[in-house]
């Protein structure tokens, strides 16, 4: 497995930023290489991507959820991977978001992708164009409060 960690701060408060983020369908419009997310569930999500010429299509669980706080997942099927994006207040307007994702790399492409530091590249991009997405805005562009508990047979991630 391979594990990523990068973080952002963003000018808007805890709230905005994880409603956002709550907000799946939204994510190719700041995430290189999505095509497109459907909210299946409050808890599913299907993936459509296309990377580097490959398209892939996932479905994704939140197997932990805490307004204002945390959103982990993990794939269903699909490329195997998982996370965790976090919510930490820095000030009454500044949030620092905070995301943590493990994935295996499949075929030999991915695999020289992830030496070079590819897919760490891509995140540290979507992480910074999240922030000018919701900085622009000024506002979520909707939210999804629930709280999803972590079951106990689950992983960290």
């Amino acid at each position: 497995m391979t594990t990523i960690e990068k973080s952002v701060d963003v000018q808007v408060p805890v709230s905005t930023a994880y409603n956002q983020w709550t907000q799946f369908e939204t994510f190719p419009r700041f995430m290189e290489g999505v095509e497109r997310i459907t909210q299946v569930t409050p808890t599913r999500t299907h993936w459509q991507t296309k990377i580097g010429g490959v398209e892939r299509e996932f479905d994704a669980e939140i197997t932990e959820q805490h307004p204002d706080e945390r959103v982990a997942w993990k794939t269903i099927d699909g490329p195997p991977h998982g996370g965790v994006v976090t919510f930490h207040r820095l000030d009454d307007k500044t949030t620092r978001v905070s995301l943590q994702m493990e994935y295996q790399p499949e075929s030999l492409t991915e695999k020289a992708g992830a030496a070079l530091g590819v897919v760490e590249h891509r995140v540290s991009g979507d992480l910074k164009r999240f922030k000018e997405f919701i900085e622009q805005r000024g506002a979520e562009t909707g939210a999804w409060r629930g709280d999803v508990g972590r079951s106990p047979q689950q992983g960290e991630l």
